[in-house]
């Protein structure tokens, strides 16, 4: 059961230089991707809930509240939308051409199939890009590239680097012998549709899932990322998908206890991604890739239940996370899509046509998020003391690792 903090938390606050913030400025990227849920929708959807205002969802709307002290680094887009409608003829669903689009910046497959036997996309892509210019890039999956047991199923160990795969293929299930470290279930699931990298070529290396693909080397298991944080050993532009429990995908068997309320069906969900955000994102926060001006982008792939008449009527979550941001949950009312995310990517890391590089698909007529970010040099409060603040609570590294479930950290 996920119990709240005894008391409040006080953020310290602390200036942090004055430097110029262009979007160039940024080091290292992070992208967490969420599932199947609208940030705003009309009241007359019901089968759904909005994360907007979702008391299943209370650490994701501190990040959103101006006053909070979880959202001093925080600005959000509340105008954000999957890929409009008339950019290719129709809504672009399900999941997968979703993913595809913040790599190319095209839909590619309509479906939601592994990229082997025929769901390949043969177009430029970010992260091929990235690799060509020699900027590094890496795939974090929860759930994969972790040992097997007796039974074929997997534990809560990591695998060696060496062994590491492309993960081509989706899989699922139960198993006594792994639990999860942020909801605490027996129970796991990942989906290649959620990993953008591996329906291209020049990032999946082919169709081996063998140790010997050279491509397994941008590949990792989540459950590693806090190693690599801890010793400086992230990408340039990190992708971060938690398995489909942890995404607001899909509820738990028996629902999900959360601040000791009981959630069932899709409050479930939301609560669920809610949970794993209120973990990870703290953790990240105390690295010195993000305090090196990094960026979180919390994302979700498409808006749901709406139709190319009512398209308008829903948006999606689009937050950003960085010292480098406007701050105190800035609320950018810019129209923003998936191909504003792809621009801004290809700012950030040089790789725009004055530097002889191409826009990739929907990036060429795209709005940056640049408006999410400071213009020019100002101090900002910074929750400088997150890792003492976690240690005090004992919750720092090993929460983890030694399978606690950490509480939201709101106000």
């Amino acid at each position: 059961m996920i119990k709240p903090l005894a008391s409040a938390v006080a953020l310290a606050t602390v200036a942090v230089p004055a430097t110029a913030s262009t979007l160039s400025d940024v080091k290292h990227v992070f992208v967490i991707a969420l599932e199947n849920h609208n940030w705003t929708q009309p009241s007359s959807v019901t089968d759904i809930n909005p994360i907007f205002g979702n008391p299943a969802a209370p650490f994701i709307n501190s990040l959103v509240t101006a006053g909070n002290a979880n959202a001093a680094q925080v600005s959000y887009a509340s105008q954000y939308h999957n890929v409009p409608p008339q950019a290719v003829g129709g809504p672009v669903h399900p999941s997968e051409p979703n993913y595809v689009w913040a790599e190319a910046g095209v839909a590619g497959p309509r479906n939601d199939a592994n990229p082997y036997p025929s769901n390949i996309v043969n177009a430029p892509s970010l992260s091929a890009t990235l690799a060509a210019t020699g900027q590094s890039w890496r795939s974090y999956q929860e759930g994969i590239d972790l040992v097997k047991g007796p039974n074929g199923k997997p534990t809560n160990a990591v695998l060696d680097p060496s062994q590491y795969t492309v993960p081509l293929t989706s899989f699922s299930g139960t198993s006594g012998g792994y639990t999860n470290p942020y909801n605490g279930s027996h129970q796991y699931n990942y989906a290649s549709k959620h990993n953008p990298q591996v329906f291209f070529t020049a990032t999946n290396g082919g169709n081996d899932s063998s140790t010997s693909n050279p491509q397994a080397k941008n590949y990792a298991p989540l459950e590693q990322l806090a190693t690599d944080l801890a010793t400086n050993n992230v990408a340039q532009y990190n992708w971060i998908t938690p398995d489909q429990y942890n995404d607001m995908h899909t509820a738990l068997t028996g629902g999900f206890t959360y601040n000791s309320t009981h959630y069932t069906g899709d409050d479930a969900k939301v609560a669920q991604g809610d949970n794993f955000l209120a973990q990870i994102i703290p953790m990240m926060m105390a690295s010195d890739a993000y305090k090196d001006n990094g960026a979180i982008l919390i994302w979700n792939d498409e808006t749901e239940d709406e139709t190319p008449a009512t398209f308008d009527q829903f948006t999606s979550t689009e937050i950003l996370i960085s010292p480098l941001a406007k701050g105190n949950g800035y609320n950018s009312t810019i129209a923003y899509d998936h191909s504003s995310d792809l621009r801004t990517m290809q700012e950030i890391f040089g790789l725009t046509p004055d530097k002889g590089h191409g826009w990739l698909g929907g990036a060429a007529t795209a709005t940056d998020l640049s408006d999410l970010f400071r213009p020019a040099a100002a101090a900002v409060p910074e929750p400088a003391s997150w890792a003492m603040m976690l240690s005090g609570f004992g919750l720092i590294g090993g929460a983890l690792r030694s399978r606690k479930r950490v509480t939201a950290l709101f106000v």
